[in-house]
């Protein structure tokens, strides 16, 4: 875990990132420039200082906070893309935020979960993986389910803890979890009842399952297996019995996401040594790129705007490629690649022609980079940070470091503008937030908390 910073609690530094222009290989593209995300964290105080300026030039004018619940019922939010739903800020943002209440869950890093008024928790507890319902205005219990799952993984995940990694997707009334040895199960989500359940597989990945399913149609979608065995497989929502399974290859750590590319709805992921499209209602394989990172840590999510897919991971360039079907068959065409955007574990986020996310380069550097031609627009200083995770509330970017800090903020091409920082935990934070309305819930190594900015 990173080393705490010395600074006062909730201390605003309205802080700057300077904008540069970095040489990148570019493959000529038509790719018009409509996303812009940005989001990025200040200097700690052991670092590099930035221009500052003043803290009033930042406040974000508006209306108070709204109370009404946005509901957060998978991966990444309603979309899986780490975007909320329309969000309005509070005037001026509270020197700290109210904790409103804090429970013990257990390990884990799946995101809370959030739909009307409860809020789901997937960790582990002993040998034993847990789901389990709370109230979401007190942190009360509503139900608990519980099932043995002892799990071994590769000494190089040990740090990481005993997982699981995956969060749970809610739809149709219903919970759907992928334990981390593998174990595929289906909840009632008014009472916790198991559903249905698909047995742990012969072999797992290296590290442990990572991937949230993908619920489409009727149908939950999980890549299944383990290191050099796998099938990305559908199963029927309501009795888990297999509709389609392509088994080309083994599974990555990666989340599948859905979209219509030319005409065609497809389900695209990575593998462990791909990035994929089959149909997503038959399986069909329609189209691969043979796609592999340094330790078989396929680990990021594709970014999928209109028809171009955007990828990127360990010690490997972020670059783009144009998905196209043709009268003989589905084409790939590479479009640009950008080899000062290597990514760990962090996602970025899109806004107006622009990706913000974390490079794991210079130990930890916040970039922005535009997706039109792959051209990183600017960097931060480094030392920023192992990982983050980053989720945009309309204008308002939240960005959870791994050592409990929440920097909130607004960017623009020229620069991320802090607004203000909150230490919300005091283990490591490697779960994604959940933020609704003035709600932001936290979870660390095994605590869930709400924090609210009345």
């Amino acid at each position: 875990m990173a080393q705490q910073p010395n600074v006062p609690l909730g201390h605003t530094r309205g802080a700057v990132f300077s904008s540069h222009t970095h040489a990148t290989r570019t493959i000529p593209s038509v790719l018009s420039a409509r996303y812009s995300s940005v989001a990025s964290r200040p200097a700690k105080t052991r670092r590099c200082v930035w221009t500052l300026i003043a803290a009033a030039a930042l406040l974000v004018p508006g209306v108070r906070a709204q109370e009404a619940s946005q509901d957060w019922p998978q991966w990444r939010g309603p979309n899986r893309t780490g975007a909320g739903a329309e969000f309005t800020a509070p005037r001026a943002w509270p020197d700290r935020l109210t904790l409103k209440w804090s429970v013990e869950v257990g390990e884990g890093h799946a995101t809370p979960v959030l739909v009307d008024d409860r809020i789901f928790m997937f960790t582990r507890q002993g040998d034993h993986e847990v789901l389990r319902a709370l109230d979401a205005e007190t942190g009360g219990a509503v139900w608990e389910t519980r099932y043995l799952a002892p799990f071994s993984f590769d000494s190089g995940a040990v740090s990481h803890g005993p997982g699981p990694k995956a969060t749970p997707t809610h739809a149709n009334n219903k919970l759907y979890t992928l334990g981390l040895g593998g174990v595929v199960t289906a909840f009632d989500a008014v009472s916790g009842t198991e559903v249905w359940r698909i047995p742990e597989p012969p072999a797992a990945p290296l590290y442990g399952t990572a991937a949230s399913p993908l619920v489409d149609d009727g149908l939950v979608i999980v890549h299944v297996g383990g290191h050099d065995q796998g099938a990305l497989t559908a199963f029927d929502a309501d009795t888990g019995e297999v509709q389609w399974a392509w088994d080309g290859d083994g599974p990555s750590y990666a989340s599948p996401l859905v979209a219509g590319l030319d005409g065609t709805r497809q389900v695209i992921t990575l593998s462990q040594e791909s990035v994929i499209g089959v149909s997503a209602s038959t399986g069909e394989l329609l189209w691969h790129r043979p796609f592999s990172t340094p330790y078989t840590q396929n680990a990021i999510d594709p970014i999928v705007v209109e028809d171009t897919v955007i990828i990127a991971g360990v010690q490997s360039p972020t670059s783009a490629f144009r998905v196209s079907r043709r009268h003989d068959g589905w084409t790939t065409e590479p479009m640009w690649e950008n080899g000062e955007t290597p990514v760990y574990m962090t996602n970025g986020v899109l806004l107006d022609g622009m990706l913000f996310g974390l490079s794991e380069r210079n130990s930890g550097q916040y970039y922005l980079l535009d997706i039109g031609t792959g051209e990183t627009v600017w960097t931060s200083a480094g030392r920023q940070a192992e990982n983050a995770a980053i989720v945009s509330a309309g204008e308002t970017l939240f960005v959870l470091e791994d050592d409990g800090e929440l920097i909130v903020g607004q960017a623009s091409a020229t620069g991320f503008e802090e607004i203000q920082r909150y230490q919300v935990a005091d283990t490591a934070t490697w779960a994604h937030p959940t933020i609704s309305g003035n709600r932001v819930f936290i979870k660390d190594v095994s605590t869930l908390a709400l924090w609210t900015f009345d």
